[in-house]
């Protein structure tokens, strides 16, 4: 399967019985609680979970140079990007590595569900999503670049529960300047030793899912106006966006665990 799918996080990891797929439960995470969930509503063919769980999850780590060809294509100079890269990825893989990664598995192999996970690969479709219609957009200010946001069905649900787009550096009255969606693909978040290069490549605003503190401070650090579209909003879209397709091959989806339902095939 790896031979097919590029994406260490997108992955089948387990299969019930091989029946015709004609309903699905999906979430953007998937625990026991969902697949007894699944259990107990019936006639789910097959779980999808947003998030990697057991091998996907233990292999997080290997989507992350990604990043690095995205950065290129800012303008960061590949090398610089990949060294930066490394000490990261090496992080992120001793993060990960404690985790019970096969809990999830083993409750739908007990209870008999067919469980896959489609991570990287839904996030690229979120990146290509908003990149194609921020540029045609083509925003002067952070103002306007926040207000557009908030008229994707996704983050315009997520506002009603005070999740949607915020600023976490700069202001609405910023020039965005170069908009780079750096942090909306590739497993988890980058280095933040990167936002000087970023700055230096001439890359004015970031847009992401969500940020740590000490990438914060080294954004400010480098006057880099940071957007956070929201975490489960974004991830929705790029499920919604790969849901869609589903939908057309006659597939009933039933929404759980934070999955913002937005159907775009009507």
């Amino acid at each position: 399967e790896s031979l097919s799918n590029p994406y260490s996080d997108t992955r089948v990891l387990h299969i019930s019985d091989d029946r015709e797929i004609k309903k699905i439960l999906v979430g953007i995470d998937i625990e026991p609680a969902e697949v007894l969930l699944a259990k107990e509503l019936g006639s789910i063919d097959l779980i999808i979970s947003h998030h990697p769980l057991g091998n996907a999850l233990a292999n997080l780590h290997e989507v992350m140079e990604l990043q690095c060809d995205v950065l290129s294509q800012y303008g960061v100079p590949i090398n610089v990007a990949e060294g930066l890269m490394k000490e990261r990825i090496s992080e992120v893989a001793r993060g990960i590595n404690a985790y019970n990664h096969q809990r999830t598995v083993d409750a739908a192999k007990l209870l008999g569900m067919s469980l896959i996970c489609t991570h990287t690969s839904a996030d690229n479709l979120a990146a290509k999503f908003l990149k194609e219609k921020i540029e045609k957009e083509n925003p002067e200010r952070i103002e306007s670049l926040i207000k557009f946001l908030k008229e994707i069905p996704e983050y315009k649900e997520a506002l009603k529960s005070g999740v949607g787009p915020k600023i976490f550096v700069g202001n609405s009255d910023n020039h965005c300047g170069r908009i780079a969606l750096s942090e909306i693909t590739g497993g988890t978040e980058g280095s933040p030793k990167l936002y000087e290069k970023m700055a230096i490549a001439g890359i004015g605003t970031i847009i992401g899912m969500h940020m740590r503190e000490e990438s914060k401070k080294e954004a400010e650090a480098s006057n880099i106006n940071v957007i956070i579209a929201g975490h489960m909003s974004s991830d929705s879209l790029g499920m919604n966006l790969f849901l869609d397709e589903l939908e057309k091959k006659g597939i009933e989806i039933v929404p759980c665990s934070g999955l913002i339902r937005v159907s775009r095939n009507q």
